[in-house]
């Protein structure tokens, strides 16, 4: 099968960005609302902040998806692998500064039940995506990536900077709850 290990890595990123995220709102309320400098977010102000990008690079996975679909039925797939290294360095929160856009600041207004309800049906529907484009489809439609002048990016790689952006901010959930409890 063609892309099948580019599939196969980002699946089990998904699920294991998902659970890892899902671990964070089982920690007490009055942890995750440290606000731990007068610029940076509590943890559940990342978590929703999170569930805000998603919602935005999903919308450009569904309407890739439907394209790659149609392409899918005329055009070859080559047969090859996605590069998803080069995407790796949205992971890391030292590697770059990064202006969020407005709308996806977070309002702490919605109950973390409901961020968390989100979050899940957000990486779930991502892993429906993948699994309607798990034949390599996802290369037949690139959409241009701003961050990082990371250019043209296919489906895979696109759903694997959502990936990168959730593991950014766990490794800042991770300080956090690190510097509050040791």
């Amino acid at each position: 099968m063609k892309y099948q290990k580019t599939v196969i890595r980002v699946k089990n990123e998904l699920r294991h960005t998902l659970d890892t995220l899902d671990t964070f709102f089982d920690i007490p309320q009055k942890i995750r609302q440290i606000q731990p400098a007068s610029d940076e977010w509590s943890i559940d102000e990342i978590l929703e902040h999170i569930t805000l990008t998603n919602h935005f690079l999903m919308i450009t996975l569904d309407n890739s998806r439907d394209k790659v679909l149609r392409r899918a039925q005329t055009q070859v797939i080559p047969d090859a692998e996605s590069d998803l290294d080069r995407i790796k360095i949205i992971s890391d929160p030292d590697a770059f500064d990064w202006i969020r856009p407005e709308h996806m600041q977070p309002t702490g207004v919605k109950p973390m039940t409901e961020v968390r309800e989100l979050l899940r049906q957000q990486m779930n529907a991502c892993l429906q995506i993948l699994d309607d484009i798990k034949n390599g489809e996802g290369v037949l439609h690139t959409v241009r990536m701003s961050v990082q002048d990371l250019g043209k990016l296919d489906m895979y790689q696109w759903m694997y900077f959502l990936v990168q952006h959730a593991k950014r901010h766990i490794t800042e959930i991770d300080r956090i709850i690190e510097s509050n409890i040791a």
